[in-house]
């Protein structure tokens, strides 16, 4: 790896974070200069940081052709809920099937039962979580393109997801252990069921929270 490249990897990291952290709302100009000198690099690192993210759907380019932080609308949020309901059900469901590390998933439920019993993650921590239990069922399912397609979706979502539904973490946590139990139980109609009733729940959480503040 190049020195460029590197500080393309650091660069773009960090400014995903910044976006998937919400410290970087929807709708914020990415100018080159500013971040480079923010992240104490030079503009092409930026530069270059700026289009991955904009391969990933997190950046588009807005007014005057000027690389800006997506704003994913309802219509996106709910297009992409189905899509991810049609990809992660056949992911838990094979993954039920060929699952062989009991481990993992009792090591995920054993993170799941600190926030039953009062331990609160806050939204970072509870995203990066949420994702890697998605992201683990989507890789143990064996196809590197569903799994790639999950992530992606997985991303997308995550800027709507940063606090705006407060009130999911109990029954998301409930949900991910019926999701993980079943894939112990190397159940595929089960873990299938129990992917489909998460979704369709994430759905029902964000129309109700919308309809709240209309």
């Amino acid at each position: 790896m190049s020195p460029t490249e590197s500080l393309t990897d650091s660069a773009f990291l960090r400014m995903r974070d910044m976006i998937l952290s919400g410290e970087l709302p929807s709708g914020t100009q990415l100018q080159e200069r500013a971040f480079a000198e923010r992240l104490g690099v030079s503009r092409t690192p930026v530069r270059e940081a700026i289009a991955r993210l904009m391969s990933e759907g997190l950046v588009i380019r807005a007014h005057r052709g000027v690389p800006t932080v997506n704003r994913i609308s309802i219509s996106e949020i709910m297009e992409i809920l189905h899509i991810r309901r049609l990809l992660e059900c056949e992911a838990a469901k094979q993954a039920a099937r060929v699952s062989s590390n009991p481990e993992i998933w009792l090591n995920f439920k054993s993170t799941l039962a600190g926030y039953l019993n009062g331990y609160h993650p806050g939204a970072v921590e509870h995203a990066d979580f949420d994702f890697a239990f998605h992201m683990q069922i989507a890789n143990t399912a064996g196809s590197s393109l569903l799994a790639e397609m999950i992530g992606g979706l997985k991303l997308k979502t995550r800027i709507f997801d940063q606090g705006q539904i407060p009130d999911r973490l109990d029954p998301g946590t409930r949900e991910h252990i019926a999701i993980a139990d079943a894939i112990l139980a190397r159940d595929p109609d089960a873990a299938e069921m129990a992917m489909r009733e998460h979704i369709n729940n994430a759905r029902e959480a964000i129309l109700s929270h919308l309809h709240r503040l209309s």
